[in-house]
């Protein structure tokens, strides 16, 4: 198993980024807040999940360890795969989830695309003794670690795709975005923040 990546970023997408590593480029598939700390150019870690099919191998990269193991676990839940386990650290980070869980907060994991009101409750049940309690007792629900940078000045287009790959249309996308951006009172939002607000305005529709 691939545990982490260290090395170069040399280049970053609106769903993932190529860490090279000894000459070689490899392509991560990461959340909004983790693509957030990558720059080109830059030296990155990045904890990583090598998820194998019979006809692919795909590597996910994340900011922490602790987002990584919390990835992993929620995949062991029935009906949770990697896509499904990477949508909701995009919506709740991994504290947020142990929070939800812990609270049997059935609303806050139906924010996630893909989840409904039953898929909530068998998550729940099935990881409510595993997840652990919050590293932070005071995180809320929904709140990334301190992965503060600025998001580039394509974040409307980071936060559209990241948006479609949860599962909402193109055209929801980008209303939810019009939405954020009158919100931000011209500021220009990191792409973290900005896909976890557009993300509750769609969960009012």
């Amino acid at each position: 198993m691939i545990a982490h990546l260290n090395g170069i970023v040399a280049g970053v997408g609106l769903d993932g980024a190529v860490i090279e590593v000894g000459g070689v480029g490899l392509r991560v598939q990461c959340t909004p807040d983790t693509l957030a700390t990558l720059k080109p150019g830059e030296h990155a870690r990045v904890a990583t999940s090598l998820v194998v099919r019979e006809d692919s191998l795909t590597l996910f990269g994340f900011a922490t360890d602790d987002e990584r193991n919390v990835f992993e676990l929620l995949q062991t839940a029935n009906g949770v795969g990697p896509r499904l386990a990477l949508a909701m650290l995009a919506v709740h980070s991994p504290d947020g989830l142990r929070r939800a869980v812990a609270a049997e907060d059935v609303k806050a994991l139906t924010m996630v695309p893909g989840i409904g009101q039953k898929g909530a409750q068998k998550v729940i049940l099935e990881l409510k003794d595993r997840l652990g309690a919050p590293s932070d007792p005071g995180a809320g629900l929904g709140t990334g670690t301190a992965r503060s940078r600025q998001a580039a000045p394509s974040w409307r287009d980071q936060v559209a795709i990241g948006l479609v790959n949860l599962g909402w249309s193109a055209r929801d996308a980008e209303a939810a975005i019009a939405a954020v951006e009158a919100d931000s009172g011209g500021q220009t939002p990191d792409v973290a923040t900005a896909l976890r607000a557009a993300l509750r305005k769609l969960s009012k529709k």
